[in-house]
């Protein structure tokens, strides 16, 4: 029997927020794969080492949990007044399926600092020290990123002092302002799909409960901790070892995606793992995060918990805290009033690894809240760079 040899295909490794994921210039993906398709999500599942019955990635670059299981490809941008098209793929650990109907915040981080080094960005806009404005299209949410990249002559700076819970080392700060965070009319129609701030669920095995679903930075399902079983200062291992808690959430998911218009049937919802997010909330309170840290109640608004692929997530999704920053923006929400109530243009939430701080402004046109920008900084580090390798039979549609 014969059979194919490997292919190499240019590629970067990054961290990006609390996420890891392998990134490629469209341009030097193989000409099948430079469009939508088999042959690209194919290549995708290869090089993270997916499907994995094994759960490990073993046989990739994935490290086994949704957080690093990603893949980015960027291109000169086709949208007026932007820089780089960006389009992200979250790759399935144990199944074979390239999820993009989301996006990933925490790898946006990364996208300006990988789009100046692949040389998609004009030399003039590069100034030999201060910031770097890239302005992203998003391509995924049809939505518009503007990313601030630190510049020391005339290279992009990855070392500095920013400190970013969820990641060991500091790193040089990555401001990213989210332009019109919220859904203006795809995949449900509206910042609040259902026309209310706050709905009830009617979930089977789990009961009736308050949720608020909104689309803003990526579909999301907030409800009450204490609702739940909870009280939203739990660890990974209190929900991820637990078999009855993941189906549970993965339960809410699915009734919640149906009420958001994002799906017609429950049983949709497992070919769509990305979105929407399920997160549980509850008011400040103090905790023991992952690294051992203490989180004061007083240092904080509220708790987050948010589940990602099934999962429960270490840190917190970069879009998921978008859609927190938005919420508790717009009294009355469920993250609103976890967070004390009122009117509010930045929140600082407890997650599994420590705190985070957004930035969101809310206001109300023609009766319906509208947020311009939403704000917050990651940073983002190459970690190698060169060519990944992958059997050439996935060439083979």
């Amino acid at each position: 029997m014969v059979f194919s040899a490997q292919i190499k295909i240019p590629a970067t490794y990054y961290r990006g927020g609390t996420s890891k994921g392998v990134f490629f210039n469209l341009t030097d993906l193989p000409e099948a794969a430079q469009v939508p398709g088999v042959v690209r999500d194919n290549i995708l599942l290869r090089v993270l080492g997916s499907p994995d019955p094994y759960g490990k990635q073993i046989d990739g670059l994935g490290n086994a949990s949704s957080s690093t299981s990603k893949a980015v490809i960027l291109s000169r941008s086709t949208q007026a007044g932007h820089d780089v098209d960006y389009l992200f793929g979250q790759v399935s650990i144990d199944k074979p399926f390239v999820d993009w109907s989301g996006n990933c915040g925490n790898l946006t981080a990364a996208v300006g600092a990988f789009a100046i080094k692949a040389g998609l960005i004009d030399a003039a806009k590069i100034p030999q020290n201060g910031h770097c404005t890239v302005t992203i299209w998003q391509a995924n949410i049809q939505k518009t990123i503007v990313a601030h990249i630190p510049i020391t002559n005339g290279e992009v700076q990855e070392t500095g002092d920013f400190e970013l819970d969820g990641v060991t080392f500091p790193a040089a700060e990555v401001q990213l302002e989210f332009l019109d965070p919220a859904d203006d009319g795809e995949d449900g129609g509206s910042m609040f799909p259902t026309g209310n701030i706050v709905d009830e669920l009617d979930v089977p095995g789990v009961g009736k409960f308050q949720a608020t679903m909104i689309n803003a930075g990526i579909p999301t399902i907030f409800v009450n901790a204490e609702a739940v079983g909870y009280t939203g200062t739990e660890l990974q291992d209190d929900i991820n070892s637990d078999a009855k808690a993941l189906a549970m959430f993965e339960t809410i998911r699915a009734y919640g995606a149906v009420r958001m218009g994002l799906i017609n049937d429950i049983s949709e919802a497992a070919t769509r793992q990305h979105t929407p997010k399920v997160a549980f909330i509850a008011p400040a309170k103090t905790y023991t995060s992952s690294s051992g840290k203490e989180v004061k109640a007083g240092d904080i608004d509220l708790v987050v918990r948010a589940l990602s692929m099934g999962k429960l997530h270490h840190a917190m999704m970069g879009t998921a805290a978008v859609a927190i920053g938005t919420a508790a923006a717009i009294p009355g929400t469920l993250v609103n009033l976890a967070a004390g109530g009122g009117e509010r243009e930045a929140v600082r939430f407890g997650h599994p690894s420590g705190t985070l701080r957004v930035g969101a402004q809310a206001s109300q046109e023609n009766g319906q809240w509208v947020v311009k920008k939403a704000i917050m900084s990651r940073s983002a580090r190459i970690i190698m760079d060169g060519w990944v390798y992958v059997p050439g039979g996935v060439l083979t549609a």
